[in-house]
């Protein structure tokens, strides 16, 4: 296994015009796509542009980001070329406002779906909520975070961002976190891009045209199948400070995390940070 260079990325800048004829309409369904130099968050980007009128299905993708945000307001930053920056707007009329916390859990399977195709020998899966974990040791290579927001024209729309370490050097990389390059990954930043818009794009309409019922168009089958949560003992870090430690034994139609606790009868957890926990971590 390789760890990338570190005074170089692993590719060059992206195509916005070779993106924007793979992934807009008709060829691919988005709506509009944008490739910027350098920004502090293509989330607050988008946002803004929300705000202002652009349209459905808009897409955002930065070759630097320099104040973004994960979730629980952690830093989430990336140098030119070493990952995949991306922000994406929806505006999905017509579901309900209580199933829309579906939409980071559906980016979570679309991401492992996209890469599974693009590096079919790296092991893909999901931490709860949507954490990208990949490798043997399950190391986090990215994250994602929704955000809500008044669109203009009326209705609520989701921007919802992910951020995927590439080819970045691990000595840039925080504690127990990972790159796709440092597990054999050889496809091109714009091969990956690809792949994840379309996955994105696939599996949000599907959601879309089935009112945002997970298990109607068969989303919370699928992110039972990659979710390595589930069957594992974890620690549940709730906002508030509290904690949880049980098993996480489902997912409910709601996005919920079951935890079994120990004497306890089953917990719903809507919110918190999952630790998953090694026989060593607990009595």
């Amino acid at each position: 296994m390789t760890t990338g260079t570190p005074s170089e990325p692993s590719d060059g800048p992206l195509d916005a015009y070779a993106l924007r004829t793979a992934v807009l309409r008709p060829a691919g369904g988005w709506t509009a796509l944008e490739v910027v130099g350098s920004t502090g968050s293509t989330n607050a980007d988008l946002l803004a542009q929300a705000g202002r009128g652009a349209p459905d299905r808009s897409v955002l993708i930065a070759e630097e980001q320099v104040r973004g945000r994960g979730r629980l307001d952690r830093t989430w930053t990336s140098r030119p070329g070493a990952a995949l920056t991306v922000s994406v707007l929806w505006r999905p009329d017509g579901v309900p406002a209580d199933r829309l916390g579906w939409l980071p859990m559906l980016a979570g399977v679309a991401l492992a779906d996209a890469i599974t195709e693009v590096a079919p020998d790296v092991t893909a899966a999901l931490k709860w909520p949507n954490d990208l974990l990949v490798g043997p040791s399950l190391s986090k290579a990215a994250g994602i975070l929704a955000e809500m927001t008044a669109v203009s024209g009326g209705g609520p729309g989701v921007v919802l961002g992910i951020g995927l370490n590439v080819s970045t050097p691990a000595q840039e990389l925080p504690w127990g976190a990972t790159s796709l390059a440092a597990h054999g990954l050889t496809a091109s930043r714009a091969e990956v891009a690809v792949a994840l818009l379309g996955h994105l794009y696939r599996r949000e309409a599907d959601w879309r045209d089935a009112g945002g019922d997970a298990d109607a168009c068969g989303l919370r089958r699928d992110y039972r199948s990659r979710c390595a949560s589930l069957g594992a003992r974890v620690r549940v870090e709730k906002p508030g400070g509290d904690q949880l430690i049980g098993m996480a034994e489902d997912v409910d139609p709601q996005g919920r995390l079951l935890v079994h606790p120990d004497g306890g009868e089953r917990v719903a957890v809507a919110a918190g940070d999952i630790v998953h926990l090694r026989a060593a971590d607990h009595p």
